[in-house]
Parts: structure tokens; sequence; C-alpha cells
């Protein structure tokens, strides 16, 4: 019997720290060259005034954010937590600045590692072996946004990056014994189902320890926002959503791991879709459609086409 459908990332947190590690998720205070006009103004369609991180409690200071978290009752979820720069792009600075900020986070023994998220096009050999230096004492962990891997949609949502570009920074991060985490969303304005499969393929060809599936959703005051108000865009369904993603898992690496099967939408910001705010809905309709399909990660995997 099966246990487990695809490789969850609570499972190899414990199988690589022991026991059960959290996220502490801080605002670096970064900004995005899509944001600051260095590439484009704005941001990717779907981004909202604070990236990625509404969620997270606001400061300035990103030890006083540590602190904050490691004195609420979250902190006694765990014993292990991992320090997660979250929105925009956490490696967008100088690299004594990004120096300062990673320190500024690491500031209590229980922190075993740190996640950094950020854009492909914002990594660099001085950057990587900034990175490394950490490795010596922390599991250090970057975060790609890929999103898709047809470049023509990604000048549609504004990504400003290509796909070369991706890969570039995947092996060097890669050579610096980094690993690495690709965002892909499912979705996205004018995409097909050979988009998505053609996505996967191009992933599986790429040496990473996971990946991040991300459903479409639209918020207030982006450009996607306007779109969907217009009349020119409609997202997923909830149906053709699983339906992705069960392609999506029973076609790719099966030693991925699966870091999120869904975005997590701000309530007071979400347009659309209804659906995306029920998580557990999510994740129980999809485990539900593997086991009645008798479907698991990497089923239909062929390696000699990765």
């Amino acid at each position: 019997m099966i246990k487990q459908r695809y490789n969850h990332l609570n499972e190899f947190y414990i199988e690589k720290f022991g026991e059960r590690t959290l996220k502490i998720c801080v605002d670096g205070g970064f900004s995005c060259p899509n944001r600051d006009g260095t590439l484009s103004y704005g941001g990717c369609i779907y981004c909202s005034q604070k990236g990625s991180g509404e969620l997270i409690t606001p400061s300035s200071n990103i030890t006083e954010q540590v602190k904050h978290y490691f004195s609420s009752y979250r902190a006694q979820r765990a014993n292990k937590f991992i320090v997660y720069f979250q929105n925009f792009t956490n490696t967008y600075d100088s690299i004594e600045n990004l120096k300062k900020k990673y320190d500024s986070a690491l500031i209590d023994d229980r922190i075993v590692g740190i996640s950094i998220g950020t854009r492909p096009d914002c990594i660099t050999e001085e950057i990587a072996k900034l990175l490394e230096s950490y490795t010596k004492k922390y599991y250090v962990c970057v975060e790609l946004g890929l999103q898709t891997s047809n470049d023509e949609i990604g000048k549609k949502i504004n990504r400003c990056y290509t796909s070369a570009q991706f890969t570039k920074s995947v092996f060097l991060l890669q050579k610096h014994g980094i690993d690495v985490v690709a965002h892909i969303m499912v979705g996205l304005p004018s995409e097909t189902k050979q988009d998505i499969k053609n996505t996967v393929h191009f992933i599986n060809s790429h040496p990473l320890q996971g990946i991040k599936i991300h459903s479409t959703y639209v918020l207030k005051n982006t450009v996607l926002g306007v779109m969907y108000q217009k009349g020119e865009y409609e997202p997923l369904s909830l149906e053709n959503y699983l339906e992705s993603l069960v392609y999506i898992l029973t076609h790719l690496n099966p030693n991925f791991i699966i870091h999120r099967i869904s975005g997590d939408a701000p309530r007071n910001l979400l347009l659309a879709p209804s659906w995306n705010i029920h998580k557990k809905w999510i994740l129980n309709s999809l485990n539900q459609k593997l086991k009645e399909e008798n479907l698991w990660q990497g089923k239909f995997y062929e390696e000699k086409d990765s």
C-alpha cells in the first residue's frame, strides 16, 4: 500500500533534521528589478504591493521579526526552524548588505537553515559564494521563480527574465552546493495544457531539490485584477486545477520534494477564484483523486525525457 502519493516537505525535514522543522517567514526589506525601474515597474501582473509577504508580521527590523516569532505560540510547535526570506527579490542588493541582512536573522541556536526567495537574474557568482559560506553551519536553499518555461507567457506576465537565465542560475547554485526549489504556476494567462507539459519537461531537466506549485489567483490592485474585472482573464476552476496538479505530479521527477501544491492568497485581497482560500479542500481533493486512480509522483516519469 502506498502511504505517501508524493514527497511531502515535512517528511523531508524530519529525515534531514531528525524532527519537525518549521519556517520563519521574514520581510528583508528588498525591492525587485522588475518594480524599481531597472527592468520594469509594478512587478509581475499577479504581484501585489507586498509581493508574496502579505501574511508576514510587518517590521522594518529583521532581527525583531525573528524575535517576535520566537515569542509567539508558533515557536512552541517545533524545536528547529528555517528562516525564509520570502517576499520580493532577496538577493537584490550589494554583497555587503545581503550578508548584514542574512546575519541579522540568524540569531537563535534553534535556527538550522536559511531559505532565500529570488529571481534567476539576481543570482551571480559572488552571491552564490556568499550563500555557500552559510552552508558550513546551516542548510541553505534558494527558491527560484520560473512560473512557466514558455517565454512568451513570461513576457505577458511581465516576468522580465528568460527560462535560459533560470537554467544558468540553477547550475550555478548547484556548483556551490546549494539546493534549489523551483516555483511554477498553473492557470497563467493564455497558458495551455501543452505549456504545462513543456514546463514539467523543462523542470525535470534540472538538478532541483524541490518544487512549489502555485495556483494563479487574482488579487485586488494588480494588473491581473484589472484584466479579470474587464473579462480579459478567467481563473481556472478547481476541477481544472486538480487535473493539472495530477498531470504535474505523475510526470515529475520522483526525487523532487513537493514544497507546496497551491498558493496562499490573502483573503482580504482575493478577487478570484474563491476555492483558493480552502487549502484543506484542495489537498483533500488531490489526495482522494490520486488514491482513487492509483497515481503517485513520478508514475509516468521517464528519465530519458528529462
